[in-house]
């Protein structure tokens, strides 16, 4: 059925508000957007969760896409920060246990390595790593709210002390210490419910302000734009396959037969 396109947009800006008024700190589209630019939570968040109640964040980036790993399977971090002594932080939402594997937390701790020493750098440069999963259910499943995960030497017992560190937060969690507080809030809709005056400032700045919620909306709308073009991509990947197989052309014919622009080709090669 035809649906006019104003009626469409009307559609799509009340479901997006339904949807945003439903959003929680531990939806990760929610969390990279509450972070944004926003340091003094940041920092808060992972003094609570790494214990280091003297961590001073002097940067922070959400979204980040880690550029060195050429040809190798991307890595976009959903909260990297630095702090004053130079150590790196990588706080990532997980809210099924299926991402939240070993191999993907190494994969995350070995990337950060590699985005953060320079051509010519020793490697005692390297700094300090934390990779922090804030999973929705108690991955490990021991009732711990943190599961801290460090290197160990097996023959002596001691700490390899290689800079390396990785921290499960059982999101599950709640009591009356400050990290069952702050997954309450991790966990909560309502800004009125949320315990901590920075987690509720920046919800209710994107649930309430006009900016907030244009700037949310605005978010909705450019991830259905990237599922319409990953669709039509998939679309053309498709019938460049097709027309490959069935009419034995090579790639650079089958590219030219269906108008694929000089400049989108190299992306249609790396998929084939």
């Amino acid at each position: 059925m035809y649906e006019p396109e104003e009626v469409r947009e009307a559609r799509q800006r009340q479901e997006d508000l339904a949807r945003l008024r439903g959003l929680r700190p531990i939806d990760d589209d929610f969390m990279r957007c509450i972070f944004r630019n926003n340091i003094p939570l940041a920092q808060f968040v992972l003094r609570i969760l790494t214990g280091m109640k003297d961590l001073k964040v002097i940067k922070l980036e959400t979204q980040k896409d880690l550029k060195r790993l050429v040809g190798a399977r991307s890595v976009c971090l959903d909260v990297d920060a630095t702090d004053s002594t130079g150590k790196k932080y990588d706080l990532e939402i997980q809210r099924s246990d299926q991402g939240a594997g070993a191999h993907r937390a190494r994969y995350h701790s070995s990337a950060m390595d590699i985005e953060n020493l320079d051509a010519g750098q020793d490697f005692d440069e390297l700094p300090d790593t934390y990779t922090i999963f804030i999973t929705e259910n108690d991955f490990v499943g021991a009732g711990h709210a943190v599961y801290p995960v460090e290197r160990v030497n097996l023959a002596t017992g001691m700490p390899f002390d290689d800079g390396s560190h990785i921290l499960y937060i059982n999101g599950a969690y709640r009591d009356d210490s400050e990290i069952g507080k702050l997954m309450h809030d991790f966990s909560c809709w309502n800004p009125d419910e949320m315990n901590y005056p920075l987690m509720e400032e920046a919800a209710r700045y994107y649930k309430e302000t006009q900016e907030g919620v244009e700037y949310m909306c605005k978010a909705f709308e450019e991830v259905r734009n990237e599922g319409f073009n990953r669709g039509m991509q998939q679309k053309e990947y498709n019938n460049l396959k097709t027309m490959m197989e069935t009419l034995h052309l090579s790639a650079q014919q089958a590219m030219d037969a269906l108008r694929i622009p000089k400049e989108e080709q190299k992306k249609y090669e790396t998929m084939l």
